[in-house]
């Protein structure tokens, strides 16, 4: 079996594709919030700007990509608004509460398309409903795949990757 090679810079096409499906994702959101009113969809694009910065803070500033083309497109961007950080990446631990409000900025939106569905159909926001639920789950398994197969930062040691991989244990 041949290893698969672990890209210092990944290639443009990689984290284009990864940032156009996390903007879909808040285009999307930042629709179904604007159906109720602007101070709901500045509450929700103040919630993205925040999950973004919470995740350049506490995840990008470490890791091997700063300042790099990462595979997510947030390395460079992170080294343009913050110092590199000291922690040691592959050292952090995360658990599924670590991940919440990045799962809120998908099910926020579409927990909100409910009521405006139930209340009055439109094929267009229910089309809307199902591409972001498609992009959140198989659209980021898919990209995720991709990014996290080529990923240097995961042979070091990826807290995200070791608790999505952990297994289970069973007693006999």
């Amino acid at each position: 079996m041949t290893e698969v090679e672990c890209y210092e810079n990944y290639p443009v096409c990689i984290p284009a594709l990864s940032t156009v499906q996390t903007l879909m994702i808040y285009g999307i959101g930042a629709y179904v919030f604007s159906r109720y009113s602007q101070i709901m969809l500045a509450l929700y694009l103040l919630y993205i700007i925040w999950i973004e910065l919470r995740v350049l803070e506490k995840s990008c500033r470490n890791c091997v990509y700063y300042g790099k083309l990462c595979g997510l497109g947030r390395g460079k961007i992170c080294a343009l608004i913050l110092k590199k950080g000291n922690q040691k990446f592959a050292e952090k631990k995360i658990t599924w509460k670590d991940l919440v409000p990045d799962f809120l900025a998908f099910l926020l939106p579409l927990l909100a398309g409910i009521p405006l569905l139930l209340q009055n159909w439109d094929w267009i926001l229910a089309g809307l409903m199902v591409t972001l639920l498609l992009l959140a789950t198989a659209g980021n398994g898919i990209i995720r795949g991709r990014v996290c197969k080529h990923c240097k930062q995961r042979r070091l040691g990826c807290p995200a990757e070791q608790m999505f991989q952990r297994k289970s244990t069973t007693i006999p």
